[in-house]
């Protein structure tokens, strides 16, 4: 299978990698070219720019959560017909799992899907150093293939020049172009990362200008030469889900700018398993949608966007009718974080929320979990029976008070996976009713009897059993 196909990495998290992707991907969509993006990680914020940006959804390609053969069937089953696949990687060329594995880092999926490497480099305040920097990268853990550089955060032509001689001279590598700073287009960011797109008023107006400035400075031609080089690719068949379209249910998926983080190989699947996905609002609709058999509640940032949510009194007391009377619901982070009692953001306000859990929810200053872990199921739930493994991530910066008198049925035995010794499992998976809700984020192709676990419940609900 032949797909032109490129990774755009980073040197390191804040190079520029996000701004300049954008920008690339806005002007090969101007020249009239199908982009298929994905983003290597668990990231969500990311995909939303590419999407926007494409016009094609964004994919996650994550090699620790995923295995490799499925890393490579959902890289082939979204990007077979399009002109080229625009791979944005995550941190640094070689950040994954932890301090000795390369899993899960760009590196790790570029070896997976043979594809060539483009690097973004911050070059502010170096000059031979560059080269160095660069033969690193290409050479380090068994090598990369690494093709091209781009240069970020450059004052002047001049300086350009200079690095650019230095660089292909000492290493071989092609220096494809270069980007100034500007904040007329450099994306707006909070605590999660990235402000998403749906937020950014002038969005267009930012990546228009993006656009313009990368068409000046770098050049896309031989950007375009690389990712024609990518070699053929072996069709996989691996990962193909069971298909059940006789189950016929109705899943409602919560979707505005409070809740927006979904993996959307994830929603695919469902569909594919046999599930109708019905969007609405926890922030503008008076209720759930009619006739459903489960919900899926998304991250998000439900702190930002809780007096909004708290106003919305009927679609409140509707959820929390519907799903302490049975109706199975999955929710992720921001979604736990909507089924409390209560959300305290982060200026100390406390907004009432659909009051599902009997805890309160409040965001702290400070990063509670990040990074990648290994769950095993201690009770059974509506995705799995005691004993189902999984692999997750999360990224929060809020906690959960329990209150007086409550106890919690958690259904998750959490481990972090980076190997360090010492370390203790702790819990997640909150089980009340048919409600499963967690801060781990679940990649449904990691396990995809999850899906159909979830489907599997909506049919009993649905059925009356």
């Amino acid at each position: 299978m032949k797909i032109p196909r490129i990774i755009l990495a980073g040197t390191n998290s804040g190079c520029g990698k996000t701004t300049l992707s954008a920008g690339i991907m806005a002007a090969l969509v101007k020249r009239g070219i199908a982009i298929q993006p994905f983003k290597v990680g668990p990231d969500y914020i990311d995909p939303m720019f590419h999407t926007f940006v494409a016009g094609r959804y964004s994919r996650n390609l994550d090699s620790w959560l995923l295995d490799e053969a499925t890393v490579m069937h959902l890289f082939q089953k979204n990007a077979y017909d399009c002109d080229m696949a625009f791979i944005e990687g995550v941190m640094g060329l070689y950040d994954g799992l932890g301090a000795s594995s390369i899993e899960g880092s760009t590196a790790h999926v570029s070896r997976i899907l043979k594809s060539p490497v483009v690097i973004v480099m911050n070059a502010y305040g170096m000059a031979l150093s560059a080269a160095a920097l660069l033969q690193g990268y290409k050479e380090f853990k068994g090598g990369t293939d690494i093709r091209g550089v781009i240069l970020n955060r450059i004052g002047s032509f001049k300086l350009y020049a200079c690095l650019k001689d230095i660089i292909e001279k000492n290493t071989g590598i092609r220096v494809l172009g270069y980007v100034p700073h500007s904040e007329e287009y450099t994306l707006p960011e909070r605590h999660l990362g990235l402000v998403p797109g749906a937020e950014v008023a002038d969005l267009r107006d930012r990546l228009d200008r993006l656009a313009c400035a990368v068409e000046k400075t770098v050049d896309l031609d031989m950007l375009m030469d690389i990712a024609k080089e990518a070699p053929e690719l072996q069709k996989s068949e691996a990962g193909i889900p069971v298909v059940n379209p006789g189950a016929k249910i109705k899943i409602a998926v919560a979707w505005d700018k409070a809740f927006n983080f979904y993996y959307r190989d994830n929603l695919d699947l469902l569909e594919m398993m046999g599930a109708e996905l019905i969007y609405f609002s926890p922030m503008e609709d008076t209720s759930l949608p009619h006739g459903i058999h489960g919900v899926y509640f998304g991250g998000g940032f439900p702190e930002v966007f809780a007096r909004e949510l708290s106003l919305n009194t009927s679609m409140r007391n509707d959820v929390r009718q519907k799903l302490l009377n049975g109706l199975p619901a999955y929710a992720e982070c921001g979604g736990l974080m909507y089924l409390c009692r209560t959300l305290r953001d982060k200026n100390g306000e406390t907004f009432d929320m659909a009051g599902v859990i009997p805890a309160k929810s409040e965001m702290t200053q400070a990063l509670q979990r990040f990074g990648y872990s290994a769950i095993c199921f201690c009770k059974d739930n509506i995705l799995g029976n005691a004993g189902t493994t999984t692999r997750a991530h999360e990224f929060h910066y809020s906690i959960l008070k329990v209150e007086a008198g409550q106890e919690f049925e958690y259904c998750y035995e959490v481990q972090k996976p980076t190997g360090r010794s010492g370390q203790t499992p702790y819990y997640d998976g909150i089980k009340i009713k048919n409600v499963l809700a967690a801060y781990q984020h679940i990649h449904f192709w990691s396990n995809q009897k999850l899906a159909a676990n979830f489907i599997e419940n909506c049919v009993k609900y649905r059925d009356g059993a």
